[in-house]
């Protein structure tokens, strides 16, 4: 039995205005060499639980309980004094590893910096380690590239590697598979799998049961703040006790039934042939030939770089096809074609609040509010969420209110581009079934974008499969 690297002791964390407690009494341990994983949908804790451990708590919120790490005690409360474990002791690899990366820094500088800064190498040691490290992840053709010019799936083994430079002992990592295809989601477990052997304990925040399950080790389940069941993850994911626990298991692509067609598909909307698209000299698809019709869901799929969203967007009209030809059925309003992006918080203002934003649709298209008013209810979107800026409302009701923005205008095709990937699954599950019930009762189409086979298969009439050339 591996020594325990991470002990949590009845840690809370408390808002300091109201003295509400969003954590509660969590205890946890991480041997060295293990993994522990928390899986519990968007605000039930998990990151607020690693944010307490590391001491990087936002202002407005504190933390009570004990922490110990590598057999040295801290008291909860006191952040200053994890610090100085950081990147020596304990790594964080954040959810979004292109906003962690320097977006002015070539990759090679990023992973040497930390060998330089919290190592202490000499700079041209730095060089050479960080060289070495890219070269055993088959990233060495990547050391002068920056941020921008590097797949998703990069950049969380770049981020990876600059957390741990240093020979931290501890890695947490936040929501790691968010947005991967099952290529990319092998690597980053394949990456895991070696820490441990390497004897670094591994905390797994995640909402991802594929990931929970293959990493294996421990597992807790977090709702409301607290811990409801805790065990070894092959025996809890197998009879799970807590009736939440069997909801989030059920929630699971996987477990998904498949889903029968409302209606028979109507009217082609949009005619493709022989499309081609590159970039540069990259190829990502050509001669592709498909007709997508009123009322059906069409699946798109493929690893990440394939020209999912690429293709979404020739229809679209963002982009024009370098061979072949996309043509829009006549009659069609402008509005009729409207894409739901992946990231729900890049498609609004984040300083105009929901009211506002759904408001200046209206206004722009000549609608008044009577027209949202039942829209949201069917959403479940309710009067107190319009006063709230987008980052004050959750992962999924920002997503509703997104879907509530495209279907006010009553469009014939709606372009879903991973529009629940970077939800938990009983929110994913939820979001993707409002979206396709209120779609299919207005004859919408749906062409939707996933990197999850499970998804296509349980909610799309037919595939368009691309491969990365």
């Amino acid at each position: 039995m591996n020594k325990v690297f991470l002990e949590v002791a009845g840690l809370r964390v408390i808002e300091s205005a109201s003295g509400k407690a969003i954590v509660d009494g969590v205890s946890l341990r991480v041997a060295a060499g293990g993994a522990l994983t928390l899986l519990g949908e968007s605000g039930s804790g998990k990151s607020l639980l690693a944010q307490a451990i590391m001491g990087t708590l936002a202002n407005g919120l504190h933390a009570k309980g004990a922490i110990t790490i590598a057999g040295a005690l801290f008291d909860a409360a006191d952040q200053r004094s994890r610090q100085r474990l950081w990147g020596r002791e304990v790594a964080l690899l954040p959810q979004e590893p292109w906003l962690a990366l320097d977006p002015t820094m070539r990759v090679q500088r990023q992973v040497a910096e930390t060998h330089q800064l919290v190592a202490g190498l000499a700079a041209d040691r730095s060089r050479a380690a960080a060289l070495r490290d890219l070269r055993q992840l088959g990233m060495e053709h990547a050391a002068r590239l920056y941020p921008h010019q590097i797949s998703g799936g990069m950049a969380q083994r770049v981020a990876f590697l600059a957390t741990h430079a240093a020979g931290a002992r501890l890695l947490i990592v936040d929501e790691p598979t968010k947005g991967l295809d099952s290529g990319k989601r092998a690597e980053l477990l394949a990456m895991l799998r070696a820490a441990q052997d390497d004897g670094m304990a591994v905390l797994c925040i995640t909402h991802d049961v594929w990931l929970a399950r293959a990493l294996g080790g421990e597992m807790a389940v977090m709702l409301d703040g607290r811990v409801i069941e805790q065990g070894g993850a092959a025996q809890l994911l197998a009879q799970p006790s807590h009736a939440y626990t069997r909801a989030l298991l059920a929630a699971d692509p996987a477990s998904w039934p498949v889903r029968a067609a409302v209606r028979a598909p109507g009217e082609v909307l949009a005619h493709v042939r022989e499309a081609a698209k590159s970039f540069g000299k990259r190829c990502l698809f050509s001669g592709i030939s498909v007709d997508i019709r009123r009322g059906e869901v069409v699946a798109i799929t493929g690893e990440s770089g394939a020209g999912k969203t690429t293709f979404g967007n020739l229809l679209l009209g963002l982009v024009r096809p370098d061979a072949g030809t996309v043509t829009r059925a006549t009659g069609l309003a402008r509005t009729a074609f409207q894409k739901l992006c992946q990231d729900p918080a890049a498609a609004f203002a984040p300083t105009v609040t929901l009211r506002t934003a759904l408001a200046d649709v209206l206004a722009l298209h000549g609608l008044t509010w009577d027209a949202a008013t039942p829209l949201l209810a069917r959403l479940r979107l309710g009067d107190h969420l319009l006063g709230r800026l987008p980052s004050q409302v959750s992962g999924g009701e920002l997503q509703r209110f997104a879907l509530a923005r495209v279907l006010l205008l009553k469009p014939a095709l709606i372009f879903a581009d991973e529009p629940t990937s970077r939800l938990d699954p009983v929110t994913q599950q939820e979001t993707l079934n409002l979206l396709l019930e209120v779609a299919g009762d207005s004859g919408c189409a749906v062409l939707l974008v996933t990197h999850d086979a499970e998804i296509a298969r349980a909610v799309a009439q037919r595939r368009i499969a691309l491969c990365v050339s």
